[in-house]
């Protein structure tokens, strides 16, 4: 612990630094970052490449993924919370068609700065918000994994695009 006259300062742990700031860890983040990726790239061109997701039909498969996760707020155990059921009806179906481009595109992003390793500790923020998402709506799936490895590489930020452009980006927005 390190003091100053305003602050206090924890440093981290060994187990912790190694893990998480060694560059000698960039290649297991690299190989994560590839898997994770790529799942969200895959995911978001099957939906760019969908006319019910972009284009003349957009909105439809996503209403009918709303329709089907608030069929899962019914029983004693209802996989869909009420508080989630209510913004899916209330807002996400009302506007199915702009969150059917978001949603698409912000998969598509979210593989793109995975795999170049772009602002990797972002990427992997908005992959585990949708993630997240998926888990609320009652989609398990790959979810769960996903967001673990996701959160895994929030935490490896500085290491997780060594190898990758972060490398250099970082290093020019860090100072």
């Amino acid at each position: 612990m390190k003091k100053s006259a305003t602050s206090t300062y924890f440093s981290e742990p060994p187990l912790a630094r190694f893990l998480f700031s060694d560059t000698r860890l960039s290649i297991l983040w690299f190989i994560v970052r590839l898997y994770v990726g790529w799942q969200w790239l895959e995911a978001g061109i099957q939906k760019v490449e969908s006319p019910q997701w972009v284009g003349s039909h957009a909105g439809v498969a996503l209403t009918g993924f709303i329709v089907g996760a608030l069929k899962k707020t019914l029983g004693p155990h209802p996989d869909v919370s009420s508080w989630y059921a209510g913004f899916l009806h209330a807002v996400v179906i009302s506007h199915a068609a702009l969150f059917s481009y978001i949603v698409s595109f912000g998969e598509l992003a979210v593989g793109i700065g995975l795999i170049l390793g772009i602002f990797t500790g972002i990427a992997a923020f908005f992959g585990a918000f949708m993630n997240m998402n998926y888990l609320f709506a009652g989609t398990v799936s790959i979810n769960p994994l996903l967001f673990l490895l996701e959160l895994f590489l929030i935490l490896a930020w500085r290491t997780a695009g060594w190898i990758g452009l972060d490398r250099w980006f970082l290093a020019f927005f860090i100072r």
